[in-house]
């Protein structure tokens, strides 16, 4: 197996991952796609609201035609009898009959998502279907679904903010660094190139 970024840092005030390591390390995930597909087409299809920074980012990277399409989920609670329980809705699903498909997310967690959004792709019968995170968190997963390809693996059970990942109040997506929802990002000026 090959060695992948890993963390366990959840000390508060400090950046976990800089932007230069996340973008080392996107550059080598789109190397690596780029060599599973073999000069194919790939048609990525991006969750919204938290893999869109990924996504520019990773899709840059790949050295092959891309097609982009954008979904967005919709977690709603449910009264089923009495007993509530949670639903995944997400709009139409694009046409991906014999297409590479690649699903891109910022986090993989519990798995329940994406593992509900893989099956709905798949109804397509694509050609290939596989997933790419950003974040791996596999102490949370609650379904046997593991990423084809992810930047950085963490113990943490932290709120990761930066980077596309908002704060629970909703800021902190521009971040250029990941950091804990603890951490308080200072952010700096662009330097001129």
């Amino acid at each position: 197996m090959r060695d992948r970024p890993a963390v366990n840092s959840s000390e508060p005030g400090r950046a976990a991952f800089s932007a230069a390591r996340i973008g080392a390390r996107v550059e080598a995930l789109g190397r690596e796609i780029s060599r599973a597909y073999q000069g194919r087409r790939v048609d990525v299809v991006v969750t919204l609201d938290r893999g869109f920074v990924f996504a520019a980012d990773l899709i840059r990277e790949i050295d092959t035609a891309v097609v982009c399409h954008f979904v967005r989920e919709d977690v709603r609670d449910v009264d089923d009898g009495g007993h509530a329980r949670r639903e995944v809705y997400f709009g139409a699903r694009p046409e991906l009959k014999g297409r590479d498909v690649l699903l891109l997310d910022a986090v993989l967690e519990s798995g329940v998502t994406q593992e509900f959004l893989l099956r709905r792709l798949g109804e397509s019968q694509p050609r290939s279907l596989r997933l790419a995170v950003l974040l791996d968190k596999p102490a949370r997963r609650r379904v046997g679904l593991e990423p084809d390809y992810f930047g950085f693996r963490t113990a943490s059970n932290e709120v990761w903010v930066g980077y596309g990942l908002a704060a629970d109040n909703g800021t902190g997506r521009n971040h250029r660094a990941l950091s804990n929802g603890r951490a308080q990002v200072k952010r700096r000026p662009r330097t001129k190139k």
